[in-house]
């Protein structure tokens, strides 16, 4: 990493400054805040999340907060959903494995209630009143004083594991997912007796047990939604503020959270949302807390953001989660004034709660989640000289990890322009911080001293990460209709007058962002897609997207293929009957996947010349073909033998 230079001291960050949290000091104000991770051995902690969070603890983070545990076997929210009775000598793993980085360790311990699921311990759900939750619209069984005790006890069981393994402290949760938020909101609670017409009542009980077994020498953190968003019933900012005032004396640390089930996408927005939306609902809370120490949390994925929030006096604290996925080193790297490699903003990898129960990882770091099976560095490079054909994710990726081995590296880029796809996606709403990506890739390049020669085609090289080869379209096109790709509608090119069909079935953010572009543009949009839903691949921007669709008056047709577009229609059949419908169009934009491209035999191909890739998949193909040409390709050139002609 780069030093400063001699008689240039850096300005000094509050970011950067220790954090003393009862008796314990961390050595920054960055967090690490508690996530699903997929990670685990049943419910059990693996050796694959000690990995995971210490690479983040040798990276500088201050305070690491493990995947929320399950105090009470009645919870299992997800397939491998931690069990706080089982992680005992897990916590006791992370703790060895962050200690010595000097990052405090804390244990997330809650309980989801009626927003977990049955369909693991086959028994009703717990809540604090019959009403069904709004997702899964599955009703719990309203819990009685026996359970409510029990859940109490088990905050105290799980608090004595957590102290046995040595950790710092436990942070409790009362957030979105928790059992203790639907009973502080009158949402979810319309209990009659003691714990309902007192709705704090059951988190001071919880809070009260768990300190009685942690002790004052250990910290006791806090996770609370201040702001369900939904202010006809639900918690509200100026209902949060009066409670920090009566809970913020019982903890240590206090992480200011938004959300609920009717507003789940509002705990962790993707780039729809502008970074730093928590600012003025903390500030608040803060004010209110009485000097316990107050954490922004949200979106914070900006060191400079993140900065000014704590200079200003908005927090004491920035969790900075998914912002220490993308960059493990987030801390060193600001310390040591190099770049920090960028969150997206996406939500594409790092959230893991889907049907395919993928292991947490990230676009711009695939290693992030599978540190103990991708390698942490690549075999030196020095003497080497490689050359890389085409300048997009995966090309990039593999320039900066063979530069950085420290070999002599050309890249090669036919268009007068580096980032190849990220420019492309950067141009769909919501995803602007892909462009941020590009940069930060291209940046390192030149930084690492790699020789990028664009408005150049080359007849070969080590590493080919050329772009994809467009797909011809699945359906007829008539002379008096128009076809435009997606990548040409983001690449500027604006499509002829009249109605426009967005062919998308991908399900992917093309297809949806690309309608959505168009509909702002004052265009008559129909989307068209073969799915029940409208970007079926949207993850959390599912609802939202669809939400934004609707707002913008774009018509959706799902559960057809399109067949063919002409005379001023495009002609659909329903996917199940083949019964056929008309929309108007006058022109197709396909967002249809496209096709790979080619490469030599002699050379380690990555990215879209393997199959059409994410930038996830690129990114990491480029980093295994740095690897394979370090340890020996058999289609590697030699540094004695000449490079290829180039046209």
């Amino acid at each position: 990493m780069r030093r400063v230079p001699p008689g240039r001291a850096r300005p000094a960050l509050r970011l950067l400054e220790p954090l003393v949290l009862a008796g314990r000091t961390a050595p920054s104000r960055v967090l690490f805040g508690p996530h699903e991770t997929n990670l685990g051995h049943g419910r059990s902690l693996s050796e694959r999340h000690v990995a995971y969070y210490a690479r983040r603890a040798v990276g500088g983070c201050g305070i690491v907060v493990t995947e929320t545990a399950s105090v009470h076997e009645s919870d299992h929210p997800y397939e491998r959903a931690p069990l706080a009775a089982d992680c005992g000598p897990g916590w006791a793993d992370v703790v060895a494995a962050c200690r010595p980085s000097g990052a405090l360790v804390l244990a997330s311990l809650g309980h989801t209630g009626a927003q977990g699921t049955s369909a693991h311990t086959r028994a009703a759900l717990w809540g604090p009143s019959a009403v069904p939750d709004v997702v899964t619209r599955e009703v719990p069984a309203e819990m009685a004083p026996a359970e409510i005790a029990a859940l109490v006890a088990g905050f105290r069981a799980a608090t004595r594991t957590a102290v046995a393994a040595d950790l710092d402290g436990v942070e409790v949760d009362a957030g979105p997912r928790a059992l203790l938020r639907q009973f502080a909101s009158g949402l979810t609670n319309t209990r009659t007796d003691v714990h309902g017409t007192d709705r704090l009542r059951l988190l001071r009980e919880v809070l009260a047990a768990v300190r009685a077994d942690l002790g004052s020498g250990r910290v006791l953190a806090l996770r609370l939604s201040c702001d369900e968003q939904a202010p006809w019933a639900g918690i509200t900012p100026a209902s949060a503020v009066t409670a920090v005032a009566e809970l913020a004396p019982l903890v240590d640390l206090l992480v200011v959270v938004r959300g609920s089930g009717l507003a789940a996408s509002a705990y962790r927005p993707d780039g729809h949302t502008a970074p730093g939306s928590n600012r003025e609902l903390t500030a608040a809370v803060r004010a209110a807390a009485g000097g316990t120490p107050v954490v922004l949390q949200g979106s914070v994925v900006d060191v400079a953001a993140a900065e000014a929030a704590l200079a200003g006096g908005v927090a004491d604290a920035a969790e900075m989660t998914r912002a220490q996925i993308a960059d493990a080193d987030l801390v060193a790297r600001t310390r040591a004034g190099v770049p920090v490699r960028p969150c997206t903003l996406c939500n594409q990898a790092c959230q893991v709660l889907d049907v395919r129960n993928p292991p947490v990882s990230c676009v711009a770091d695939p290693r992030s989640g599978h540190e103990t099976g991708e390698p942490a560095g690549v075999p030196a490079g020095a003497g080497r000289r490689v050359t890389v054909v085409g300048g997009g994710p995966a090309g990039l990726e593999a320039a900066r990890v063979l530069a950085g081995a420290g070999a002599d590296v050309r890249l090669v880029e036919r268009s007068g322009r580096l980032g190849g796809g990220l420019r492309l996606v950067a141009a769909l709403p919501g995803r602007a911080r892909f462009a941020d990506l590009a940069d930060w890739l291209e940046g390192e390049v030149r930084r690492l001293g790699v020789r990028v020669e664009l408005g150049v085609t080359a007849d070969d090289g080590d590493v080919v990460a050329t772009g994809a080869r467009p797909r011809p379209p699945g359906f007829d096109v008539a002379d008096d209709a128009w076809l435009l790709l997606a990548a040409d509608v983001l690449a500027g090119t604006d499509p002829p007058p009249g109605p426009v069909v967005v062919h998308d079935p991908a399900g992917g953010p093309a297809g949806t962002g690309v309608a959505e572009l168009l509909a702002a543009a004052g265009r008559e949009v129909t989307v068209v897609t073969p799915d029940e839903v409208v970007g079926v691949r949207l993850a959390g921007d599912l609802a939202p997207a669809n939400t934004r669709l609707l707002r913008a008056g774009v018509r959706r047709e799902t559960g057809c293929v399109l067949r063919a577009a002409g005379g001023g229609v495009a002609v659909l059949a329903d996917r199940w009957t083949g019964a056929e419908r008309r929309v108007p169009c006058a022109v197709v934009v396909d967002a249809a996947p496209p096709l790979p491209g080619t490469a030599p035999d002699a050379t380690v191909p990555a990215g879209d010349v393997v199959a059409p890739r994410t930038v996830l998949e690129a990114v990491l193909e480029g980093r295994r073909a740095a690897r394979a040409v370090l340890e020996g390709w058999p289609g590697e050139r030699r540094p004695e033998e000449p490079r290829p002609p180039v046209a």
